[in-house]
């Protein structure tokens, strides 16, 4: 019998673990997440790598309308999402289409609403970070917010030796989601991060999905309030 990867989080969108990949010595999780429309479109954030197993489970869910890489570092699989759905339409952070001109974005996000899906997903770039712009994202049907790389957690024990030392100083992993402390020195503009944060806190959040760190179910707003406590007051 086939296990199946999506697994349920809150109505009308669903989570896949992916596998482990390793930047400078670091191992970190993965995890993309599936939003389906009213109108049965799914809307894929931050894909990872494509499995039949995986590919199967999407199917049975709908047809991949919008398949969005939320930030400069989470881009790697989706030219084979796009190669397995040819009709999708592909969104990138800013800064992406000139790192993957092998992709055929149908636009950068900026500030402006997304016509065809922004009555179901808003969204806010955080600019003003020297490791990455990334665009955040909120699915309004089940009040969930979600981050890629600026929230992260990991449990204690998850990175050994000398890089436990390095995570824990980091703060990658305290008692709940933070900000990792190599982001919050990148920001060379706070005053443009501070004013995107306070549009994310806007949103009537609920919940907290991120691509390093467990789902949130609950209080979510005060989890990204705190995340954010050293950035706004």
């Amino acid at each position: 019998m086939s296990m199946t990867l999506l697994k349920p989080f809150a109505p009308d969108i669903w989570i896949a673990d992916g596998s482990e990949v390793e930047t400078a010595g670091f191992r970190y999780g993965t995890r993309m997440a599936v939003i389906r429309f009213p109108d049965g479109a799914l809307f894929v954030w931050s894909p990872v790598a494509l499995s039949d197993a995986l590919r199967a489970d999407v199917d049975a869910l709908g047809p991949v309308r919008f398949v969005v890489a939320p930030n400069a570092l989470h881009h790697l699989f989706i030219g084979d999402w796009l190669a397995a759905w040819p009709d999708a339409k592909a969104y990138g952070a800013p800064g992406l289409r000139q790192k993957r001109p092998d992709v055929n974005f149908t636009c950068e996000l900026g500030e402006a609403t997304v016509d065809e899906w922004g009555g179901e997903v808003a969204h806010v770039v955080v600019p003003g970070n020297l490791i990455t712009t990334e665009v955040i994202f909120f699915h309004r049907q089940s009040s969930t917010v979600l981050f890629t790389d600026l929230i992260q957690n990991f449990p204690s024990g998850w990175f050994k030796g000398w890089r436990g030392v390095v995570a824990r100083l980091d703060l990658m992993t305290g008692a709940e989601p933070s900000v990792p402390r190599k982001f919050r020195l990148a920001f060379v503009d706070r005053r443009a991060a501070r004013a995107a944060v306070a549009r994310i806190l806007a949103w009537p959040i609920e919940r907290v999905l991120a691509a390093h760190a467990p789902p949130v179910s609950a209080d979510g707003r005060g989890v990204v309030e705190r995340a954010f406590k050293w950035l706004t007051g």
